[in-house]
């Protein structure tokens, strides 16, 4: 038994080893990505706004929802018609997801 939990040791240092030296090439490569994705913005600071705009009428409870008319009581439904409408207006939003 000494001989087989000197041997997963010896393994597992090795492992280690080779595994330290393949995440550090790996991390450097990953964070100069993560900067470039972070350093631009997804959404523009006016689409901001007509979200903003969008969830006081929904507190309120003035807003509506398109063709039936029925009042949005849903945070996520306020955030799409904010959203949805700054598109319309050609701001800074990503697509919509499908």
């Amino acid at each position: 038994m000494a001989t087989k939990k000197a041997a997963k040791k010896s393994g597992k240092k090795t492992a280690s080893k080779n595994g330290a030296s393949k995440t550090a090439s790996k991390g450097g490569a990953k964070k100069s990505s993560a900067k470039k994705s972070s350093s631009s913005r997804k959404y523009s600071p006016s689409a901001g706004k007509d979200v903003e705009r969008e969830m006081k009428a929904m507190k309120q409870g003035k807003l509506k929802s398109g063709r039936s008319g029925k009042k949005v009581t849903s945070r996520k439904q306020a955030i799409a018609i904010g959203l949805s409408e700054a598109r319309k207006e050609g701001k800074k939003v990503p697509p919509k997801k499908s």
